[in-house]
């Protein structure tokens, strides 16, 4: 299972400049747990992650 350590490390440099390290409280993660996956690329429903992962948007956004 992969750690994520990129992606907490740019939530750690994102609190510095964004209030709660995210653009939007929805995305603050503080009801749920955790911390959120920064992604690089997106095209379509396909997602990669900064730590090498690939996601399908199953929820498109939720838009």
């Amino acid at each position: 299972m992969n750690n994520r350590t990129n992606s907490k490390a740019l939530f750690e440099r994102a609190k510095n400049i964004l209030i709660g390290g995210v653009d939007s409280p929805a995305r603050a993660f503080n009801a749920v747990g955790g911390d959120p996956i920064f992604f690089k690329q997106g095209k379509g429903p396909h997602l990669h992650s900064e730590d090498g992962e690939k996601f399908i948007d199953y929820v498109l956004s939720w838009g």
